[in-house]
């Protein structure tokens, strides 16, 4: 018998739990930890609530969970209530499943001051994460900054730009809810210190922005680059380039209705952020011009108002004690997912903040690999039964798939009309449910 801890229950930990399950089969036992009650992530946790049909890759995973092979290990903190070490010594292969759940620093004068957000932070406050749905932004002022280029600027850009009503269907929780249709919001500028063919923006979810009942976005037509120039760009970059031109030409008259402008300000990077009473007031900027694919400032300064910033430059996994560390990569220390004799690590763990959902799914399935090349048949490790041994000494109160279950059906029968659930937002509720 092979037994393999997964710390982590996101896509990237069920993806290996399923390949390991199809290669070992009954002679495979997984336990999935977690450092929350509630499984899967990314997907609970870090998808925009208004994209329910991504979020439905979770039953693909709760096929796995159901299996006899694989157990859900709930509210166990690894560093606090189990050190990885003691793992490694109940399991043949310990996996690092962990993602990238810190936000990489901003690094700015100012970024520390009020209403100041990273995106895992600010992210996290609409999804109901229990880190982050105390964070309360103010969100009465007029103009907001994003920061970055990519997929994680604009949900943040679309959530604050919508209606209560462009909210049905979701499952975005009700005290951002209530904050976000209170809100004062006028301006969103999206700041990227490079050009709109340096952009990380899906067709999509461009898309989506020019769909929004009250806002319209603007792209300023002396950013774009000769039309001729985008037969160059691979074919899905090429489609949000598109949708930048078709931005810009839109004409006045037809933006002119909308309350709400989501201005796109290119070839823009940022270099403080200023302040009144300890509270963002500004963004000081400065022009760039991009040679060999680097931004480069020219010196030329200006200022954007903002009362509200929000930082998506990217995610750093959080160190572990004793597990080798990136600093640079912001991932675990490993050579193609393995990190020492008996430790591996997947997903962004291993790699960085890369990819879409379904790229965890190959990488799953080539840890499994090495696993397999590293145990052959397994020893004499007790895996779970060592570790419920464990638990028990400890007094762990550890919450099960089936417990789970009981959470997650307590969500749905609270969900507000139209809505999918009602998240609980604090582990203590969270716990109190699963009864």
């Amino acid at each position: 018998m092979r037994h393999l801890a997964i710390i982590g229950s996101g896509p990237a930990g069920y993806y290996a739990a399923e390949a390991a399950q199809k290669r070992w089969g009954d002679a495979v036992r997984v336990d999935i930890f977690d450092r929350l009650p509630v499984p899967f992530g990314l997907i609970r946790s870090g998808v925009a609530p208004d994209h329910q049909s991504i979020k439905g890759v979770a039953r693909r995973y709760e096929k796995t969970a159901l299996t006899d092979h694989v157990r859900f290990v709930g509210n166990v903190t690894i560093g606090e209530h189990v050190e990885v070490a003691e793992l490694q010594a109940l399991y043949d292969a310990v996996i690092l499943a962990t993602g990238a759940p810190e936000d990489r620093p901003l690094g700015l004068a100012g970024d520390d001051l009020a209403n100041v957000f990273g995106s895992a932070h600010f992210v996290g406050w609409y999804n109901g994460h229990p880190q982050f749905a105390g964070l309360d932004p103010d969100l009465s002022g007029k103009h907001a900054v994003v920061i970055g280029m990519g997929n994680v600027a604009l949900d943040v850009a679309r959530i604050l730009a919508k209606t209560e009503r462009e909210f049905a269907g979701s499952d975005i929780v009700a005290h951002a809810l209530e904050a976000l249709t209170a809100s004062g919001i006028e301006t969103i500028t999206v700041l990227g210190r490079r050009g709109p063919h340096n952009i990380l923006m899906t067709p999509k979810e461009l898309g989506e922005l020019g769909e929004l009942e009250r806002a319209h976005p603007r792209v300023d037509p002396a950013d774009l680059p000769p039309l001729d120039e985008d037969a160059m760009l691979e074919p899905g970059l090429r489609k949000s380039v598109t949708h930048l031109r078709s931005f810009a030409a839109t004409p006045e008259a037809e933006v002119g209705g909308k309350p709400v402008d989501i201005q796109f300000d290119f070839y823009a990077s940022p270099t403080a952020l200023l302040g009144e009473d300890g509270t963002v007031r500004a963004v000081r900027v400065e022009r760039t011009a991009v040679m060999g694919g680097r931004p480069i400032g020219t010196g030329e300064l200006y200022e954007l108002p903002a009362e509200l910033v929000v930082s998506c430059i990217g995610y750093r996994t959080t160190p572990i004690p004793g597990v080798p560390f990136d600093e640079r990569g912001g991932h675990f220390s490993n050579e193609d997912g393995r990190i020492s004799p008996g430790l591996y690590c997947v997903g962004w763990a291993k790699r960085g903040p890369s990819g879409t959902i379904g790229t965890n799914r190959p990488d799953g399935y080539a840890v499994v690999d090495l696993v397999a090349e590293d145990i052959a048949a397994g020893g004499d490790r007790r895996g779970r039964e060592g570790f419920d041994e464990l638990a028990a000494a400890r007094g762990l109160d550890v919450v099960t798939f089936s417990e789970w279950q009981k959470i997650d059906r307590a969500e749905i029968a609270a969900a507000r009309q139209g809505a999918p659930r009602e998240k609980f937002v604090d582990i203590a509720s969270m716990i109190a449910a699963r009864h």
